[in-house]
């Protein structure tokens, strides 16, 4: 019912930037908080960053001051830039977003299908 495409990703160097995005499609009602999070190899995945739809953003406190969630309402698209990236923000990215879908009666978690981000030298 709802498809999320991811694409940004790729191999930066340390001290570099990248910008995410990530599309919801589908029988899109209505989008609350969207996210993004990262699992890196042997680790668990982990909350990176969230926006609600009024555009209150939260930060994991790893990237605060270094990354910035933005979303386009009118596009159901989110957004993340990543600047000065150092080696541990190698991580497959992971979009979550909230979907109220048409017909439906309550919000539902949705993940794309993940971007790899390598930053390395």
């Amino acid at each position: 019912q709802v498809q999320l495409v991811e694409s940004g990703g790729g191999l930066v160097q340390p001290g570099g930037s990248l910008r995410l995005s990530c599309a919801a499609s589908g029988s899109i009602f209505s989008i609350d908080v969207m996210g993004w999070y990262r699992q890196a190899p042997g680790k668990e995945r982990e909350l990176v960053a969230t926006i609600t739809g009024g555009g209150n953003a939260n930060y994991a406190d790893s990237v605060k001051g270094r990354f910035t969630i933005s979303r386009d309402n009118a596009k159901n698209t989110v957004y993340l830039a990543m600047n000065s990236l150092n080696p541990e923000d190698t991580a497959v990215y992971y979009c979550n977003t909230y979907v109220l879908v048409t017909g439906g009666s309550s919000y539902v978690p949705y993940w794309g299908q993940g971007t790899q981000v390598t930053v390395s030298s």
